[in-house]
């Protein structure tokens, strides 16, 4: 098995550095190996040092979204297992995460203080996970996922209140 990961590990930097030299980007690929506690299991994230961030990243990470898919295609086309593994760009998406996660204590924190519901800005159905998750360890509030589409985002209400 661990002769699996390494092959797969090393077929993930050769597929993501070959499509990032066919774009044109200059990078080192560094694989990092993460272990995922709520699901007991480990994360491959494939982060990409590079100078130029901005356009691989694109705004709001739409970019680097739609790479994800293509590496994991290319990577799916030439395994037999099914694997999932995070891009990342100069760990933007690890930041990002964190500062989603301190959004979504200090707005529970707001909610649980002034009694009132709260709506989040919209989110992608990850970053909504990532609140949704985190806010379930905390007994004060609830949340709920409303509307559609771009516009979905999160009610974070007191507990009390239902």
């Amino acid at each position: 098995m661990e002769t699996e990961e390494v092959k797969l590990e090393d077929l993930i930097r050769e597929v993501v550095a070959d499509l990032l030299l066919k774009m044109g980007f200059s990078c080192e690929i560094e694989i990092i190996k993460e272990q995922e506690l709520e699901r007991d299991k480990e994360n491959i994230i494939c982060n990409i040092k590079t100078e130029e961030s901005n356009f691989l990243i694109g705004q709001y990470g739409v970019n680097l979204q739609s790479l994800q898919h293509i590496a994991r295609i290319l990577v799916r086309r030439k395994t037999e297992e099914r694997t999932n593994f995070i891009l990342d760009v100069n760990s933007y998406r690890k930041e990002k995460n964190s500062s989603i996660v301190l959004l979504a204590k200090n707005i529970a924190d707001q909610v649980v203080r002034e009694q009132r519901t709260v709506a989040l800005r919209p989110m992608s159905p990850y970053e909504r996970r990532l609140v949704h998750m985190e806010l379930s360890k905390n007994t004060a509030v609830v949340t709920e996922s409303i509307g559609d589409g771009e516009e979905r985002k999160i009610m974070v209400k007191p507990a009390d209140l239902g």
